[in-house]
């Protein structure tokens, strides 16, 4: 008899399905794998599992019998508790008060039994490494030690589910051996466990079963061992490696790139981030594009960051133009030449409630202001030849960029990195979001910047858009650089091959 299962469901957003038909299954015991790239329905499938949202069509079954969570609590009740990557306990309160919080021991008054509760949480914490005194607040803990709490927490209610989403993102090797044990010991006791990462060392290492969900859609589900890396990561991404190739070094002719040399307007050596980055090392000739490859996970986004100055470093250098960046800061990046264009384009790039011509303006102002005074002909001039070459469509440039389609909010946020005239650009899933034309006018504006002399270092999850875009394309896998490709290299084949590679035996030792 199954423990959970999820029948043909399916959850619907404003303009997004977000679940489309998905079925998943899990066994007492089973230690399942939920993997996909950013966007594929894993989250919304978690939230539905636990209550925070209700399925519009579909059912789910727990026990063998129709389940309907109301809220987050009922389905804790019931026996299903979740650890988030963010530990979500409460900081002030002490590491014994967070373990049992809401159902702390009484004495036969009523009233809080403090010894009995900080001595059982003691107890309690010893297999899971964390032999801090109890009566610390959790906030002065280190993060792995917050998210052992967290999963003590969760699997002491009695649940006979537990959900795990990148529960090792903040665990230290030990900490990571530590939390392998727990699991273990939760197989043995029949407990079924749905393991989120993208950390494929770790899901081979002690996963039994793996479910793939591409765009909302269920694309894979079976016995891991069955399946090979390359495999799995060609269900991720949506690309079949054994028929795709790409002929050629890059999506330019040879020829074009070849006037690229010289000195690299861009050079990072050897970036190091705690937990996050090991001896990142890359260069960016004028003109090049360089891809950075890899899982959601494993670094692309933090390397890119710590290059502009918005992730902090433990060490490394960078260069632009051959000159050290003395401090590492977003300001000092800025003057230096590197602009960044995030991710989430609507949390840290755009102002929805500003005009377009006020968000292309944001990042010029400190440059054209004479004796604090900006002339508003100057602004207009600049607005005017970006809305024009970037080809931006709005009604005017006085139009909110929260009223404009996805494609054009990028448009106007890669205009604004643009007006500040950078040396290198580095874009985070530029095309995310954004429907095919706009895509494709996107993908064609990056390639004639490169083309101009701008050093370009592009980060997407999808392989296709990586490989035809980029000159050269720098692997990594927690982390750590795992390859180059170059030249006839550049192939979705060989891009999937060394994502899926197997970790090196000192990787524990990056």
């Amino acid at each position: 008899m199954a423990l959970l299962e999820v029948v043909n469901v399916s959850k619907v957003f404003p303009g997004v399905r977000a679940l489309d038909d998905v079925s998943f299954t899990l066994q007492p015991g089973e230690v399942h794998a939920l993997v996909g790239e950013n966007g594929a329905g894993k989250s919304t499938l978690i939230k539905v599992l636990t209550g925070v949202y209700q399925p519009d069509g579909g059912e789910l079954r727990y026990c063998d019998e129709p389940v309907s969570f109301a809220t987050p609590m009922d389905a804790q009740r019931s026996g299903i508790s979740t650890i988030y990557q963010e530990v979500n306990l409460v900081p002030l309160m002490s590491v014994a008060h967070n373990l049992f919080l809401g159902r702390e021991p009484r004495n036969r008054f009523g009233l809080l039994d403090e010894n009995r509760m900080n001595r059982e949480a003691a107890e309690i914490l010893g297999p899971y490494g964390v032999t801090t005194d109890v009566r610390r607040q959790l906030g002065t803990l280190a993060l792995g030690a917050q998210q052992m709490v967290a999963l003590a927490r969760a699997v002491m209610i009695d649940a006979r589910v537990v959900i795990m989403d990148e529960p090792t993102s903040s665990l230290e090797p030990r900490e990571v051996e530590t939390l392998f044990g727990v699991i273990r010991d939760l197989h043995a006791r029949g407990i079924g466990i749905i393991y989120v990462s993208h950390r494929l060392d770790e899901l081979y290492q002690i996963c039994d079963a793996v479910t793939i969900l591409r765009d909302g859609r269920l694309v894979h589900t079976g016995q891991l061992a069955e399946l090979e890396r390359l495999r799995l990561v060609s269900l991720m991404l949506g690309r079949d490696a054994s028929q795709v190739r790409k002929e050629g070094a890059t999506a330019f002719e040879a020829d074009q790139h070849e006037g690229t040399g010289g000195a690299p307007v861009l050079r990072a050596t050897n970036l190091r981030s705690r937990h996050k980055l090991h001896d990142i090392s890359f260069d960016v000739k004028p003109g090049e594009v360089v891809g950075l490859g890899g899982l959601l996970g494993a670094g692309r986004s933090e390397t890119i960051k710590a290059v502009g100055g918005a992730y902090p470093l433990d060490g490394g250098e960078i260069e632009v133009d051959g000159r050290h960046l003395k401090r590492h800061s977003t300001v000092q990046a800025v003057k230096a030449g590197i602009a960044i264009q995030p991710e989430d384009r609507k949390a840290e790039g755009i102002v929805a409630g500003l005009s377009v011509r006020e968000n292309i303006a944001l990042a010029v102002l400190p440059r054209m202001a004479r004796m604090g005074l900006v002339s508003d002909a100057k602004i207009d001039e600049i607005v005017d030849v970006y809305m024009k070459r970037l080809r931006i469509k709005a009604s005017s440039p006085h139009q909110a960029v929260g009223d404009l389609s996805g494609g054009n909010q990028q448009k106007v946020l890669l205009a604004r990195l643009l007006a500040t005239q950078p040396k290198v650009l580095l874009l985070d899933e530029p095309t995310r979001g954004i429907d095919v034309g706009a895509k494709v006018e996107v993908q064609t504006l990056i390639d004639e910047l490169a083309a101009e002399g701008l050093g370009v270092v592009l980060v997407s999850s999808d392989a296709e858009e990586l490989i035809e875009g980029a000159h050269r394309v720098v692997v990594l896998r927690d982390g750590v650089v795992v390859g180059m490709l170059t030249g006839a290299e550049v192939t979705t084949e060989d891009l999937l091959a060394t994502i899926a590679a197997a970790a090196p035996e000192d990787k524990d030792e990056q």
